[in-house]
């Protein structure tokens, strides 16, 4: 596979390879196609997640946040830190 790269981005995977990072220029572009996979499959996730909250407040399984719930969910949180602190 040949890929065409801009100048600006040539220059980057060379300095990258010069760093020392990398044994060569094909290892650095091996790792940015990594991270975008990495990245894209992250986003999946938090659109199918944000879908899923988006189902929940429209089928009313959601509470509004309120000064209340939040002091409730610190309370909590306090409770259980406590707890494992002393196990």
């Amino acid at each position: 596979m040949n890929v065409s790269l801009p100048d600006d981005l040539v220059e980057f995977v060379r300095a990258q390879s010069a760093e020392g990072g990398y044994g060569n220029q094909s290892d650095v572009v091996r790792d940015g196609l990594r991270l975008l996979r990495e990245q894209k499959q992250k986003r999946a996730v938090l659109m199918r997640l944000l879908d899923e909250g988006q189902n929940d407040v429209a089928a009313g399984r959601t509470k509004p946040l309120t000064t209340a719930l939040l002091r409730d969910i610190a309370a909590r949180g306090q409770a259980r830190a406590k707890k494992r602190r002393r196990a």
